[in-house]
């Protein structure tokens, strides 16, 4: 269960003792408090097995607590297995470390599509037995393309989307249809570096980290919640090549972090912040 409302006494008494009263084995348990704003977050895991409440009954039963302090909840089961689609264009190394980190099991969530707007990236689709769509956009077929992506993508019952390296900027139609549910990762090199070549930019000016963000994408172009980053050192003696091939294993590592956490459930957004329980 994750919460969040205004911060005040009792929150985690009241909470602790509702589970502990319908004999919940809490095995996890964290919180924050946002002191600028004074909101309360916290993220609660709980065995099902010899718990009183049944599944269905849970949210009526919880609905008391939850008005008394003005909360806003999720409630999710750990066996209910996500639903991502994949979303390419042509670069293949964050979509080739997915798969491979699905295939492994790291990643606990179903891939029932693949969506692109080139046809690049197909074959590898077709070798993880994975069903390829394309979807060529222009400027003028954008918007009803978008349209014919949300509807495959209600119809397959997606839950996540995750952009590996997609190269389309989505519309406030496609966002709106997936708040906090769309993944992206990119270089942050921005707004230093902006332009195809950041990397050969970067390397012009002798920039000594490499940095890649992954975040929940928004109508605001590359302004979404950041949900991981990280960085590693580059330095006078790598190569333009160098500084890429750092720049992919950074992104790749991030993308998989920032959709695991996205998985467990262990992310909360708010005011354009994420609260991360690691």
């Amino acid at each position: 269960m994750l919460i969040s409302c205004p911060d005040q006494p009792g929150i985690v008494a009241a909470v602790s003792t509702f589970l502990f009263e319908h004999q919940g084995n809490i095995v996890d348990i964290d919180q924050h408090v946002d002191q600028e704003d004074s909101v309360f977050f916290m993220r609660v895991e709980w065995e099902i097995e010899g718990f009183a409440l049944k599944r269905g009954e849970l949210r009526s039963a919880l609905e008391p607590l939850m008005g008394r302090f003005s909360m806003e909840w999720e409630l999710h089961f750990s066996d209910v297995v996500p639903r991502a689609a994949l979303f390419v264009t042509k670069d293949n190394h964050c979509f080739y470390d997915l798969l491979s980190r699905h295939e492994s099991g790291e990643l606990g969530m179903e891939i029932p599509l693949i969506l692109s707007n080139r046809e690049d990236l197909r074959a590898v689709a077709e070798r993880f037995g994975i069903p390829f769509h394309h979807f060529p956009i222009s400027k003028e077929t954008k918007q009803s393309q978008e349209e014919a992506q949300i509807a495959l993508l209600q119809e397959h019952g997606v839950d996540l989307v995750i952009l590996a390296r997609y190269m389309q900027i989505l519309s406030a139609r496609m966002t709106g249809a997936f708040p906090h549910r769309i993944i992206n990762i990119h270089h942050s090199f921005l707004p230093a570096f902006p332009g195809a070549r950041p990397y050969h930019s970067a390397h012009r000016r002798g920039v000594k980290l490499v940095g890649a963000t992954s975040h929940y994408v928004t109508e605001e172009l590359d302004e979404g919640p950041i949900i991981a980053q990280g960085v590693t050192p580059v330095s006078h003696s790598d190569a333009v090549q160098d500084f890429i091939r750092k720049g992919r294993a950074l992104e790749q590592s991030v993308l998989s972090r920032a959709v695991w956490l996205h998985l467990n459930r262990r992310t909360l957004v708010h005011a354009n912040r994420t609260v991360v329980f690691g």
